[in-house]
């Protein structure tokens, strides 16, 4: 029953979000009180891969039925996928994914189409992948049309890397609290607790996990000795701090990773404070700094109304890690590819030019700010750092990165550098350091 019951939940989440929007996080977070403990890792797996193969499992999905499910029927829709996807990419025995598949349509409340689940699911068992042609894009790649050509456009010599990428499971990163320890003495306490890890050279507090594993197993965790943050982001307050201390925004902090990450290389010699305009993050972000034993000055506001939170006193230092499409973190989040959409990325980038517009002024002469995004489209990154630096004479890109291993990373871009996804296993991030010259 318990197999049953998860399969059940699966559908109903997946289809939370194809039907209704509603992200991947939010749906698992609603949903998965509703199963037993030891079957919510089964549950998140069931729903990210069926999310990561949400096009070619939806293309597998017409072609065994005669006609198409009624809207009110969508649920059963994410269930035959979510059937086509143990049968086809895990190593769940077949006979328990199509009986337990098929009763979960009664479980759903459709038992007349319990029928039509078991005759679907036996027949792709027979057919196998002639149900489908690989001719599509869309169905080859697990990408919506509008981002492969994106891709295309912004990099015709990786976006086929860059798609593979995505399509792949994250490592799990961890950062090490260099105010309390280095990279190899805890890698020793991890492996005193049978977890294997990695360095990596470019990023001196970086730490990759063999295989992922709960945070309640790192040892220290509790006591903020380490956190889980991908490499990637971890290039942020190393390349801020590098010449920079004092006065320190972290504007869009939620959830908090990298101001935590600041506090601990900054330590007594920076003044965080930390600016999210969604409030309902905002305990996250003093969670995080409480866990790591830090402090700083948290203000629910949003960064480009800065008559609403700052104080006048200008700021040596500002990260600006913009709000974005996420594109960089797709194999994270495979819901990004399903929910968002061309005609986001327009919003998105008049945001990100309001924001640096707004938050230059509180730069002192002399002072930084890194630019910074998840996205790996150039109309997020380069083309925002662009106008920016064509329409402000005081403003001067500093492309010295913090140490040359960082360089063999990322791609020089017109303006910045990005991290593209995959890369030493990293998710994609783009950054730009401006530096505001003293007149």
């Amino acid at each position: 029953m318990s197999g049953t019951r998860v399969r059940a939940v699966a559908a109903e989440t997946v289809d939370a979000v194809i039907s209704k929007g509603q992200s991947l996080d939010a749906a698992i977070a609603t949903n998965e009180t509703r199963v037993a403990p030891n079957d919510r890792a089964l549950l998140r797996m069931l729903c990210f891969g069926v999310l990561r193969h949400h096009w070619e499992l939806q293309a597998r999905v017409a072609g065994l039925l005669d006609r198409p499910l009624k809207r009110k029927d969508s649920v059963i829709n994410a269930l035959l996928a979510l059937g086509l996807f143990q049968l086809n990419d895990t190593r769940i025995p077949d006979h328990a994914a199509v009986s337990q598949t098929v009763e979960a349509a009664r479980l759903l409340r459709r038992p007349k189409l319990a029928g039509l689940v078991n005759a679907c699911l036996r027949r792709f068992q027979r057919e196998g992948s002639a149900t489908i042609s690989p001719q599509d894009e869309e169905v080859r790649w697990n990408h919506p049309r509008w981002l492969i050509d994106t891709l295309k456009n912004d990099w015709p010599d990786d976006w086929e890397a860059i798609l593979a990428a995505n399509n792949e499971r994250a490592p799990m990163w961890l950062r090490v609290n260099s105010s309390r320890s280095d990279t190899a003495g805890y890698r020793q306490r991890l492996s005193e607790a049978g977890i294997s890890a990695e360095p990596l050279a470019a990023l001196p507090d970086a730490l990759c996990l063999s295989e992922p594993c709960p945070v309640d197993e790192l040892p220290g965790f509790a006591e903020g000795d380490v956190s889980v943050q991908d490499a990637a982001a971890q290039i942020a307050a190393r390349w801020l701090l590098a010449g920079t201390r004092g006065r320190i925004l972290d504007a869009c902090a939620a959830p908090g990773g990298k101001s935590g990450h600041l506090l601990e290389l900054g330590g007594d010699e920076i003044s965080l404070t930390a600016v999210d305009r969604d409030a309902s993050r905002i305990d996250g972000i003093r969670e995080n700094l409480d866990r790591i034993g830090r402090g700083a000055t948290i203000i629910a506001a949003d960064a480009s109304n800065t008559r609403d939170w700052w104080d006048g006193v200008p700021f040596d230092g500002i990260l600006l890690d913009a709000p974005c499409s996420a594109t960089g973190v797709i194999r994270r989040h495979p819901d990004i590819k399903v929910l968002r959409r061309a005609s986001d990325i327009r919003g998105l980038s008049e945001q990100q030019s309001a924001l640096l517009k707004a938050l230059w002024p509180l730069l002192v002469a002399g002072g930084r700010l890194l630019y910074a995004t998840c996205s790996t489209l150039a109309a997020e990154n380069e083309a925002v750092v662009g106008r920016f630096l064509s329409g402000h004479d005081d403003a001067a890109e500093d492309d010295v990165l913090p140490n040359n291993n960082i360089r063999d990373l990322m791609r020089r871009r017109a303006c910045g550098y990005q991290v593209l996804p995959g890369t030493a296993g990293l998710d994609g991030f783009y950054y730009a350091c401006l530096e505001r010259k003293v007149s």
